[in-house]
């Protein structure tokens, strides 16, 4: 998912290098990927190919990464080089307002009688 390209232009922002003890970043390009994938299809985290490791591990790690700012640190660094070839808007969070599809309002009209009878037109 990620050519070489992109992936130096963030390898150096992640948390761990190869060489630390217990493979900590042995897997960083995978679980980018996968975090991608999983913002990219929209899936939940149960439903992550088995390809990307165990689910819970790779949403563990996102959130632990989520609190240390690994992810802010990204976006910053790339937000500059932008291309907006593509753009993205969750239709999950558009909200339009009631009146906004452009049908007649549809109104009642209540009158009422000399007697005070209501009557409703």
């Amino acid at each position: 998912m990620l050519n070489d390209a992109q992936w130096e232009r963030i390898e150096h922002l992640l948390p761990g290098k190869p060489t630390d003890k217990g493979g900590r970043a042995a897997d960083n390009r995978r679980f980018v990927e996968a975090v991608l994938y999983t913002a990219r299809v929209g899936n939940p985290w149960r439903d992550l190919p088995t390809r990307f490791g165990n689910w819970h591990s790779v949403y563990v790690r996102f959130a632990r990464w989520e609190t240390y700012g690994v992810w802010d640190r990204i976006a910053q660094a790339l937000r500059g080089e932008a291309d907006l070839e593509e753009l993205f808007i969750d239709s999950t969070i558009v909200r339009a307002h009631q009146h906004s599809a452009g049908a007649p309002k549809k109104t009642v009209r209540i009158r009422t009688k000399p007697s005070g009878e209501a009557v409703v037109d």
